[in-house]
């Protein structure tokens, strides 16, 4: 019945998921850790395309003041999205409950580099002989077939964990990290190829991460601030970043590496399991490729004065010819009258009573889109000016988005509104009618 219950929920959790990302989470061996994970540090290194990427996972462990770290030892592990790249293959120890064990294939196992580093005072750094065991699990079987990867990384308890002065790093090198992001063969030539990269906390979408977090979501160990995701992207002088996501993230140039630009974004505090996730799309382009901004727009002006005279008699003799006669588009093949300018009518010019209405109810009633006139000769007196154009198509057939146009009915208005200290004297109405091919 159980193992039911987390099918089921494992179905609903990717269906229903958002977009992956390489999210962590940290466990500890006991329930309801009293501890917590503070700073935490994950640092990506990129310097092209590449799908694998080294990861540093730097952190400490933070015990509350009234609580002994001896009576919190344990060990803490890291349950990463995806495979790593092992150091050394071995054995690991590393056993899954029957149930969850029953969904799993283990299909990796080995050992990643863990060392400790003094913050304080001196650049002191240290290896930690016991490494950090992993094993590799899929999830196979049931209505969604094979699952994507999930690495469980064990991290034993050392000493250095809940030394504020120190800081504790897994070294790992991720599988996958950076995945090709479509586009076509054009952009490729010009701009080069782009990749999207998403680095996060706490995002278990997949059915294998779901799995693992299951059965032991009471062993979760918070992160407390300050926390930040960090993609540190080599070769900054070929770097292209055309998103990032949230908005919160931000760019600038490393203080320390040089042709380095890093990309980071600080984590807010977070009472339950609530991803949050730092996306990236990027692309490094050649020298070639670098050129193009002004060789592109180079060759086009080239290509401008040889063709373009050609090409644009060409295409206004065209559209002379067809655009009076052939209408294209829902819109245009439909619409009863083509309106420019300003086109009053007559039920609109009742509300213009001379003697009554001001210069503002002219305004109001006709639009501010007027020409003005005044005379110099008599004092107050001025003269509004109204323009439009309106066309009237005669159709020989039309189809849907598709018509033929016969002949134009062209209309000409033009009302001219008197008035004398702001006050409506006189209107008057003029409408020039002609036919022609086309408007």
């Amino acid at each position: 019945m159980r193992l039911r219950i987390v099918a089921f929920i494992l179905i609903l959790a990717t269906v229903f998921a958002p977009a992956s990302a390489q999210a962590q989470v940290f466990f500890s061996a006991r329930p309801h850790p009293e501890f917590a994970v503070t700073p935490l540090f994950v640092v990506a290194k990129v310097a092209s395309n590449a799908a694998d990427v080294p990861v540093e996972v730097i952190f400490s462990v933070a015990i509350p003041p009234a609580r002994s770290a001896l009576d919190l030892q344990q060990d803490l592990y890291l349950l990463w999205p995806g495979e790593v790249v092992a150091t050394e293959t071995a054995k690991t120890g590393i056993d899954l409950p029957a149930d969850v064990a029953a969904q799993m294939s283990v299909i990796a196992e080995g050992r990643l580099p863990l060392r400790a580093q003094r913050h304080y005072e001196t650049a002191e750094a240290e290896t930690i002989a016991t490494g950090a065991p992993f094993i590799t699990v899929v999830r196979t079987g049931g209505p969604l077939g094979l699952s994507p990867a999930a690495t469980y990384i064990r991290i034993p308890w050392s000493p250095r964990l809940v030394n504020q002065a120190w800081l504790v790093s897994v070294q790992l090198t991720a599988k996958g990290l950076v995945k090709p992001k479509p586009t076509t063969w054009l952009g490729r030539t010009v701009s080069g190829t782009r990749s999207l990269l998403a680095l996060g906390l706490n995002d278990v979408d997949s059915p294998a991460m779901f799995a693992m977090y299951y059965w032991q979501r009471d062993h979760v160990v918070p992160v407390q601030s300050p926390a930040r995701l960090v993609i540190n992207f080599a070769r900054a002088d070929r770097l292209a970043i055309d998103a990032m996501f949230p908005p919160e993230a931000r760019r600038e140039r490393s203080p320390s590496l040089e042709t380095t630009d890093v990309v980071s974004l600080f984590l807010a505090p977070a009472q339950s399991l609530a991803p949050q996730v730092l996306r990236v799309e990027f692309g490094y382009f050649s020298g070639l490729q670098s050129w193009g901004p002004i060789l592109i727009p180079a060759l086009f002006f080239a290509l401008g004065n040889v063709a373009g005279v050609l090409v644009r008699n060409v295409a206004e003799r065209l559209w002379r010819r067809l655009a009076g006669r052939v209408q294209v588009g829902r819109r245009s093949a439909s619409a009863e009258d083509l309106e420019s300018g300003t086109v009053i009518s007559r039920d609109r010019l009742v509300a213009i009573v001379p003697g009554e209405s001001t210069y503002e109810d002219v305004l109001r009633v006709c639009g501010r889109e007027v020409e003005e006139r005044e005379d110099l000769g008599t004092r107050g007196r001025k003269t509004l000016i109204y323009r439009g154009r309106r066309d009237v198509p005669h159709r020989q057939w039309a189809w849907r988005w598709l018509a033929t146009v016969s002949h134009w009915d062209v209309e000409r208005h033009e009302i001219e509104i008197v008035l004398e200290n702001g006050v409506v004297q006189d209107i008057q109405v003029r409408v020039g009618r002609a036919r022609l091919a086309q408007p």
